[in-house]
């Protein structure tokens, strides 16, 4: 499925370069009105990313997003400093349907685990997002992409595998915000390797002809920011691309 995204600092739409927070481009959008339109468009889900909570989980934009949520119809998935189950239970109590997990599932691994359990697999969406290096290994960066985790990717999803992991959101950092296209190899090797798990493909889609190779490469889903942001296509135009999306 189609799932366009936001992200929000301080209450403003803006999109990082490879995560690194000193190159923000801000757009003078109502965060409302850029995902109304986006749910007009025919978008069931949509993902909102709270950049402020990931690097200051303190100042997590809770408020704002509650509104976000009020004002919309369709199922939203919310990412971003996530650090205890009070957040998470906030999150569910304002009508968020589901949580992403990122930087918390490397550091606290046992934790994560346990919501998984209390919470089911359809509440949580894991947040992988990747460095491969030079070996081809693909490790799981942390703390709003400011410092490497050191688990590779694939052990930490047979990890949760063994409480039911159904949702994983994978961004090869250096595609993220650079319209240079998807890394639809690493979605075909995680969609054969992982079936079972509906892969959400994120980082780098430019293009149409982008959004229909990672449909081609065995992902569930395809997170869409930037490009829909700066009107490269829109997201009546994506879903075509993906039948039954």
């Amino acid at each position: 499925m189609i799932i366009p995204a936001i992200d929000l600092i301080d209450g403003q739409v803006v999109r990082l370069f490879q995560g690194d927070y000193g190159q923000q481009t801000t757009f003078d959008l109502s965060p409302l009105a850029q995902l109304q339109s986006y749910e007009a468009q025919g978008a069931k889900w949509l993902h909102i990313v709270d950049l402020t909570g990931a690097k200051e989980p303190e100042k997590r934009q809770t408020k704002l997003i509650s509104q976000l949520v009020a004002g919309l119809n369709a199922n939203i998935q919310v990412g971003g400093g996530i650090r205890n189950q009070a957040q998470l239970d906030e999150l569910f109590a304002i009508g968020v349907k589901r949580v992403v997990i990122g930087s918390l599932a490397v550091k606290s691994p046992e934790l994560v685990r346990s919501w998984f359990e209390q919470y089911g697999s359809d509440a949580i969406c894991l947040a992988l997002d990747v460095n491969i290096n030079e070996a081809g290994e693909k490790i799981v960066a942390v703390s709003g992409w400011q410092s490497g985790g050191g688990k590779s990717l694939e052990s930490l999803v047979e990890y949760f595998c063994e409480v039911g992991l159904k949702h994983a959101l994978v961004t090869d950092i250096s595609r993220d915000g650079t319209l240079t296209g998807a890394n639809t190899a690493l979605y075909q090797e995680l969609a054969t390797q992982f079936p079972e798990i509906q892969w959400q493909a994120s980082g780098g889609i430019a293009t149409l002809d982008d959004v229909a190779a990672v449909r081609d490469s065995g992902a569930a889903g395809i997170i869409i920011g930037k490009a829909l942001l700066i009107n490269q296509f829109t997201v009546a135009e994506a879903i075509q691309c993906w039948p039954n999306a």
